[in-house]
Parts: structure tokens; sequence; C-alpha cells
């Protein structure tokens, strides 16, 4: 048993100073990561700052259409709120894709955001992992990588980030909202984690201290077609070898709107911007779809174990763009 400092935090602003005023502080939220990575001893906070009563647990509409999602709302909730559901399916069907019902009701929006990888290496304290100790080596590059990424991975980390909920973020546009000792700021979703570089460490663009209070979706009308697809090796609780989230608007067999995000394939949700280009104003085919996903998956740099994750993604992919395309209104 490592002893630590519990502090309970009433408010956002008495949060952030208690975690400047203890080095090496955690925040803890719904605790299904941290306190799995503490067992393990891959985290030793010296305190914990609980955040989980703060006033961050609602869901709203804003004036202009936005909804705003605290960051303490439970996965649970919002999978089942109205507004999600009606506005912005593919959140929801990204969070009733992801972990357990249990977990799900305890897991919140912040802290499915900032949870961290599960690659084996990072999680075993006798594996080197640059993640978790820079400059030990990346375990996982010359040993058992079939789960990790093909997209935007360093000679530092091959890890993949294991969120579905921030996959169907960086597809709907989202901006993360953050409170720190400087004030407030907000970081759009698709940018907010980091690729390794050379610093696998840093996990996101988060800086120090600062807090996630929330998350901010644009607005969308009721019905915009959008979807989440998961592939995994087993039927539920299982992190994703790869998925893919599509928001699309199709009129008179133009693509009108798209965007695509993929998930398990990468150190962070990998928006496929390449795609959304080669797409945008074009028929809405399947010739189409087949020559955009190529071209953005063209970048990818698959292992010696995991080059069958590019045609999982592109099939993925695929098949959500040629779904949501057959719905979309004849005229």
């Amino acid at each position: 048993m490592k002893p630590f400092q519990y502090l309970r935090a009433r408010t956002v602003e008495e949060a952030t100073t208690l975690y400047a005023d203890h080095p090496g502080a955690r925040y803890l939220g719904g605790g299904t990561n941290l306190v799995d990575l503490m067992k393990q001893g891959v985290e030793t906070p010296g305190t914990l700052v609980d955040v989980s009563r703060l006033p961050l647990g609602e869901v709203r509409e804003l004036p202009d259409g936005s909804v705003r999602i605290g960051a303490m709302v439970r996965n649970s909730d919002l999978a089942a709120h109205p507004l999600v559901r009606e506005r912005y399916p593919v959140l929801s069907q990204a969070l009733l894709a992801g972990a357990s019902g249990q977990l799900r009701n305890a897991a919140t929006t912040g802290g499915n955001l900032l949870q961290r990888t599960r690659c084996p290496y990072f999680q075993d304290l006798s594996k080197p992992c640059n993640k978790r100790a820079p400059g030990s080596g990346c375990g996982a590059r010359e040993g058992v990588h079939r789960d990790h990424a093909i997209l935007g991975h360093s000679s530092q980390c091959i890890a993949t980030h294991p969120s579905d909920m921030a996959v169907a973020l960086a597809a709907l546009d989202a901006q993360v909202e953050l409170h720190g000792r400087q004030g407030e700021r907000t970081v759009a979703a698709d940018a907010f984690h980091r690729l390794p570089g050379d610093r696998p460490d840093q996990d996101t663009e988060i800086a120090p201290g600062e807090l996630v209070t929330g998350v901010l979706l644009p607005p969308a009308p009721a019905g915009l077609p959008s979807a989440y697809r998961k592939a995994r090796d087993r039927a539920s609780y299982a992190f994703a070898l790869a998925s893919a989230a599509v928001v699309l608007s199709v009129e008179d067999a133009r693509i009108r709107y798209v965007r695509i995000a993929f998930g398990g394939v990468a150190h962070r949700p990998w928006r496929a911007r390449r795609a959304e280009e080669a797409l945008l104003g074009g028929a809405a085919d399947d010739a189409a779809f087949s020559r955009a996903l190529r071209a953005e998956l063209a970048a990818a740099e698959p292992l010696r174990d995991n080059a069958f994750k590019v045609p999982l993604v592109r099939n993925l992919a695929h098949d959500v763009l040629t779904r949501l395309a057959a719905a979309a209104p004849r005229h």
C-alpha cells in the first residue's frame, strides 16, 4: 500500500488550487482508469483531488443550439440523453460500444477523454515503455503489437488511444473546455490528444493542473445522419481493434457535409481529413468512398503483426458511409 492524501474540491477554482499546491497530484473523477493504474503501480500520486462532486454533471442546450456536456456527466447518462440520441447518434453509439454497463455508470466524460493507453507494456512495470518511463524504450515495437498503431506512430511509441467516445467527438467537431490557474480555454477535440513524436509521455495538450470542465458540441439538427462502428475481439467489454465514426449529409446524391474519424489505429482519434476533402461535393457512391478511404490510408505504416488493421478500418468506414448514404432522402 502506497499512502496518499485525499482532498475533496468544492469548486473548480478550489480544485485547480489544490492541484497546484500539491506537486504530483491527480484529479479523481469516476476513477475507473486511475484507480487501476494505481493498483498496478503505474500511477503513484501523492495526492488525489476529488472532483466528482463539482457542479459539472449537466447536459444542457445553449441558446445557439449547441450542447454543453459537463465533465462529470456519467457515460451511461450521456448515451441515454434525448439531445444526444436525437442530434448526435454517433456519440450515443460510441459510448454504448465502450466498456461494460457497470463501468459506464461510473465513468465520466472528462475521465473518458483522459484515460490512458491499454498497451500491456505501459501497464507492466517490468517492461520498457517510453510513455511510462521516458527513455526506457518501446517494448511493443519488436514485441507483441497486434493491437497497436498503424497511423501517426513514432520510433518512441506505437500505443493507441482506447476511447470510443473521443472518436465520436473528433468527428463531431466538438470542443474540450479546460480550466486552469490562468483561466479558461477550449481545445478542438480532434487536436486534444497528441501524436507520440519524441514525447509519448504527454498524452494530450492539457497544461499541468488544468481540469477538463466540459465538452461543447456544435449545433446539429435532429436526425443529422451519423453512426459509429467498432471491430473488437469479442462482442462486448473490449477495446477497439479499429473503429469508425462518420457524420454524413447527402443532398441530390452529392455529399454536402462529411466528417470521418478512426479509432484503435493511432495514438489519438484519427481525423480522416484527406478522405473528407476527397468526398466533399462529390457523388455518394461506392467508388468515391473506396477512393477516398484508400487515399487516407496511404499514410499507414503497419508493423509486423497489425497490417490487417488497414483493410479493417477501411472496410468499417466504407460500411458506415454506405449505410448513411443509403438512408439519405432521395429527391
